[in-house]
């Protein structure tokens, strides 16, 4: 029912920046929580950060300080702004989405709580 789509992945060094996006078509009007996963090679997927559609956010001690999450309700987009990149940072980006929510508005970064996904867009940090 929701399509998802991520772009913005690509190389940078140590310490460089870079911006994903995450536009999101069909039927979004129950998806509640917006989220970043990531994976690589022989891992679990794991949580970034996530975000309500009030604008509450919760980030992954491994994001928190240096990434920052962010949403256009009205155009239907998901961001992750990622600065102060480093090289554990390598992984394919996905972006979910999903009708669940925490006490006080939080959303959490459990795979289980997600329904939608995207494909995925490749971040690669050489040191």
């Amino acid at each position: 029912q929701v399509q998802l789509v991520e772009s913005g992945g690509g190389s940078a060094q140590t310490g460089g920046s870079l911006t994903l996006s995450c536009v999101a078509s069909g039927d979004t009007s129950a998806s509640y929580c917006l989220a970043w996963f990531r994976q690589t090679p022989g891992k679990e997927r794991e949580g970034v950060a996530a975000i309500s559609r009030k604008g509450t956010a919760n980030y992954a001690n491994s994001a928190s300080g240096r990434f920052t999450i962010s949403q256009d309700n009205a155009k239907d987009t998901l961001y992750l702004q990622m600065n102060g990149l480093k090289p554990e940072d390598t992984a394919q980006y996905y972006c979910a989405t999903g009708e669940l929510r925490g006490s006080g508005d939080r959303c959490y970064l459990f795979r289980q709580m997600y329904k939608f996904w995207g494909r995925g867009t490749q971040v690669t940090v050489s040191s």
